[in-house]
């Protein structure tokens, strides 16, 4: 399970970054735009929900309960600081996709019992990409929260984020973490499609 998370450089656009995301094979999108406006965001994730849907890949928005609604987007991933995963299931029903951030396994077990489909857990180590940076994991932190989700019988989806790189993947897959969730290692490369694919060979996920 790979998922990747949009992002803006200055060489690159949101719909650039969605576009070579799919374009090497990714199968799962999350378009995250924390300051834009709700117009701004909505432009933007129609067209990134169209390329989604030409290339059969799961268009998630970050933190736009009612936007996800409205354009029936396939679901939501929300932050710690984000409407309440159990307000969103309300909102949105069983047939849309929550997401939630977590950092602890307090986050991941009060997440599961609201009702998300899968858990973003990170920080692995120290990115840019994310204000406000809750404590870094390590290999060891995704290894006890993992023990932890046994002993209590949780069985949710746990996506690694944060400062991932390709070499991390083996390493992190190991702890007994689902998938991975990757965002400036494949818009830093100097070609961020083949980029992609090489991270989803290195997942074993033939793309």
């Amino acid at each position: 399970m790979l998922q990747f998370i949009s992002h803006y450089t200055e060489k690159y656009s949101y719909i650039d970054s969605v576009r070579m995301a799919l374009q090497g094979g990714c199968k799962w999108i999350q378009l995250r735009m924390k300051d834009a406006s709700d117009d701004e965001v909505k432009s933007v994730a129609l067209e990134a929900q169209k390329l989604c849907k030409e290339a059969g890949a799961t268009f998630i928005i970050d933190d736009r309960v009612e936007l996800v609604r409205a354009i029936g987007a396939d679901g939501v991933h929300l932050g710690l600081n984000d409407m309440p995963i159990a307000d969103a299931r309300q909102i949105l029903g069983s047939n849309f996709i929550i997401g939630g951030t977590a950092n602890t396994f307090a986050d991941v077990r009060a997440h599961y019992e609201a009702g998300a489909n899968y858990i973003g857990c990170g920080p692995f180590r120290f990115t840019t990409t994310k204000q406000k940076l809750s404590p870094i994991l390590g290999f060891e932190g995704y290894k006890n929260i993992i023990q932890q989700m046994h002993q209590h019988s949780i069985n949710i989806p746990i996506v690694a984020i944060g400062g991932i790189t390709a070499a991390d993947i083996p390493s992190i897959m190991q702890t007994g973490v689902t998938g991975i969730a990757l965002s400036s290692t494949i818009l830093r490369a100097e070609n961020p499609v083949s980029e992609m694919k090489r991270v989803l060979e290195v997942l074993s996920f033939k793309s």
